[in-house]
């Protein structure tokens, strides 16, 4: 039988104990321990154009980058201009380090060899990772492949496909090709979806308005303040860089931001998602 006191100590010292190793898995480890999944409704994502981590200044600073993420604290983030062991950034492992600096897991997709290395999109994530797809675009005018990358991640209890991609940008029917092909790609995902890039076109643009007839674009359902233009990042004069959605899942598109910042040649575009 438990005295008074010690039935007292039990109670005190069992949820401290709880709390100390709650502290301890959070702070020492943002990989070896899956993240604790909460049946949240409200998902904040972001889509970065990194410039390979080279500023307005012209600056090489992977750290910069994290800064602007670990900021705004996105769940998702599709990141575009993603450099792998390539000669002009120092031969870094970019994706590969700004999950370390954000805690974050990646995933990388590998669209064209460079200077030694690979270069193209990646995506970080704030819980575990399950599934990755990857698939390169045809181009029969633009030298430089592109492709799109799809993540599966665990979100309130579904399975939600998170996207990102980057597009031509000489030619418009380059980008409106790339299109018909990623939104083949994604005809048949099940599920909630969001897709997020920089397309190289602005609102008015073919490409552009072909997603549109798939899915919806946060920055205008959300009816964001501004007119969301992200590029070139120190006098921004276009809106190329997007938020899609698809509505029939039960997604609602609550507000969207864009982030000031010179630590690439473009602004990151935030936006926070309401799912049923």
């Amino acid at each position: 039988m438990h005295t008074p006191i010690f039935g007292r100590l039990t109670r005190l010292f069992i949820p401290t104990l709880l709390l100390l190793l709650v502290f301890w898995t959070g702070v020492h480890s943002y990989a070896s321990f899956p993240a604790v999944l909460v049946a949240k409704k409200t998902l904040r994502v972001m889509t970065y154009n990194i410039h390979v981590g080279v500023g307005m200044d012209k600056k090489l600073d992977l750290q910069r980058i994290a800064d602007v993420i670990n900021k705004e604290h996105p769940d998702l983030v599709g990141v575009q201009e993603v450099d792998r062991g390539v000669k002009r950034t120092e031969g870094k492992d970019e994706i590969a380090e700004l999950a370390a600096m954000t805690r974050m897991q990646y995933a990388f997709a590998h669209n064209l060899d460079y200077q030694g290395g690979q270069y193209g999109v990646a995506i970080l994530s704030r819980t575990p990772i399950k599934n990755t797809i990857h698939r390169m675009f045809e181009n029969r005018r633009e030298a430089e492949r592109r492709g799109m990358l799809l993540v599966e991640v665990e979100f309130g209890g579904k399975t939600l496909s998170f996207v990102t991609t980057h597009l031509d940008y000489q030619f418009a029917d380059g980008r409106l090709f790339e299109t018909h092909q990623l939104l083949g790609f994604l005809n048949e995902v099940k599920g909630p979806i969001v897709v997020v890039g920089d397309l190289n076109d602005e609102p008015t643009g073919t490409a552009y308005q072909l997603m549109r007839t798939k899915f919806d674009d946060a920055w205008s359902k959300s009816r964001a303040n501004g007119d969301g233009l992200s590029y070139p990042a120190d006098k921004p004069t276009k809106r190329i860089d997007h938020i899609f959605y698809r509505d029939k899942e039960g997604v609602k598109a609550k507000k969207a931001w864009v982030v000031e910042t010179l630590a690439s040649d473009h602004v990151p575009v935030v936006a926070e998602l309401e799912f049923k």
